[in-house]
C-alpha cells in the first residue's frame, strides 16, 4: 500500500457508493420471504424429525445472516438513498435478527472509525491483547481472555450474550432517541415472540428459532472475527495509525464459494466496506473488481482462514498475530534476557 494509493482509493471507490432502490428492494423481497418460508418449512418438519427440519432451519439461518446484512448497511445509511427508510427498514431487521439499530449502529460506527488502532480499542471489536499487556496482566486477567478467545466460548456463548443480553440494555451515556429505539424493539421482539409461542407452543417456537439462533449467531461472530484475525493484519498505536491503512491491510478479503457470498452479502469483500461504508452491499465485488488496488489486499479462503483460530495475541514487534504456545517461547527468551548479568 503505497503513499499514493492511499491518497486515490477512496475517490476510485466513491462513484460506487450510491445505493439504488430497486435493487434494495428485490434484495428485501429475496431474502426476507424465503426466510419465512423456510422458518415455518422448519416447523412443520418437526412433526417428522428434528434431524429433518434442521435442513430448512440451516438454510433460514444462512437467510437470517443476510438479513444481518442489510440492518447492517442500514445502519450506515447506505441501503437506501432516505435516511428515513433506512431507520425504518433498518428497526424491522433489527427486530428479525435482535439487534438495537441506534445502539449498534453507534458501536459499529466507533470500530470502523478506530479499527487497528490500538489506543482505541474495546469498543464494537473483538478482545484483542497485546503480547506485552498479556505478559504483564494479572492471572486473572489472562485466564479471562484465554476463556474469552476460546472458538467454543466465542462462536457458542458469544451470541448468546452479544445478543440476548447485551444488546436488550443501552449503553452508558446513550442520548434518549437512542434508547428510545432499544426499547422499541425490545418491546417489538417480546411482542413477536409471543405471537409465536402462541400460534405454535413454546416448545416448537424455541426449537425452531433457537437453531437458527445458535447458527447464525456463531457464524456472524465468525465472520466479524476472521476478517480482521489474520496473521498480518494491522494495528498501530494512534500516532502511526492511518485509516486507508487499517481497511485495506486491517480488513481482509474473504474469498467465498459464490452461494456463500451470496447468502453473506458480500461481506467477504469487507476491505471494501471499511473503505468506504457508505458502499452497498450488493455494489461491493463490484468496487473490488474496479479498483486495481483492492485486488491486492490480504486475501483468505474457507480453508486459510481456519487458521486465525489460532491466532490469539498481536505481536507489535513482528507486526503480526501470534498463538498463546509462540507466546510462551516469546515469555522464556524474555525471561532468559533478563537473568544475563551485563559484564563488567
Amino acid at each position: 500500500m503505497t503513499l499514493q494509493n492511499t491518497k486515490t482509493l477512496k475517490k476510485q471507490v466513491a462513484p460506487f457508493e450510491k445505493s439504488t432502490t430497486k435493487e434494495s428492494v428485490w434484495q428485501i423481497i429475496n431474502t426476507v420471504v424465503p426466510f419465512i418460508a423456510l422458518w415455518y418449512l422448519g416447523y412443520l418438519s418437526l412433526s417428522v424429525s428434528y434431524w429433518l427440519a434442521l435442513v430448512p432451519i440451516i438454510l433460514a439461518a444462512g437467510f437470517l445472516t443476510r438479513i444481518f446484512i442489510i440492518f447492517h448497511d442500514c445502519t450506515h445509511y447506505s441501503f437506501f438513498k432516505s435516511r428515513r427508510t433506512n431507520r425504518i427498514v433498518g428497526t424491522m431487521m433489527g427486530v428479525l435478527t435482535i439487534f438495537p439499530f441506534d445502539k449498534w449502529g453507534y458501536e459499529h460506527a466507533v470500530h470502523h472509525a478506530t479499527s487497528g488502532n490500538l489506543d482505541k480499542r474495546g469498543t464494537g471489536d473483538i478482545w484483542t491483547l497485546t503480547v506485552d499487556e498479556y505478559l504483564a496482566a494479572p492471572l486473572k486477567l489472562r485466564l479471562a481472555y484465554r476463556f474469552y478467545r476460546n472458538p467454543l466460548v466465542m462462536l457458542g456463548l458469544g451470541p448468546i450474550y452479544v445478543f440476548l443480553l447485551k444488546n436488550r440494555f443501552n449503553r452508558k451515556g446513550a442520548k434518549r432517541k437512542e434508547r428510545n429505539n432499544t426499547y422499541l424493539i425490545n418491546i417489538l421482539i417480546v411482542a413477536l415472540i409471543s405471537l409465536l409461542c402462541l400460534a405454535i407452543g413454546w416448545q416448537s417456537f424455541l426449537l425452531v428459532e433457537g437453531s437458527i439462533f445458535m447458527i447464525s449467531g456463531a457464524l456472524g461472530v465468525w465472520l466479524f472475527y476472521v476478517q480482521h484475525t489474520f496473521e498480518d493484519s494491522y494495528f498501530e498505536e494512534d500516532k502511526e495509525w492511518e485509516y486507508v491503512k487499517a481497511a485495506v491491510e486491517g480488513s481482509s478479503f474473504y474469498k467465498l464459494p459464490k452461494v456463500l457470498q451470496w447468502l453473506t452479502g458480500n461481506i467477504g469483500f469487507h476491505h471494501v466496506h471499511h473503505l468506504s461504508p457508505r458502499v452497498p452491499n450488493y455494489k461491493l465485488e463490484e468496487a473490488h473488481k474496479n479498483t486495481p488496488p483492492l485486488q491486492k489486499v490480504p486475501t483468505i479462503t474457507l480453508a486459510t482462514s481456519l487458521k486465525s483460530l489460532r491466532f490469539r495475541l498481536w505481536d507489535e514487534e513482528r507486526k503480526n498475530f501470534v498463538t498463546f504456545k509462540e507466546v510462551r517461547v516469546l515469555a522464556k527468551k524474555k525471561f532468559t534476557v533478563q537473568q544475563v548479568k551485563p559484564e563488567i
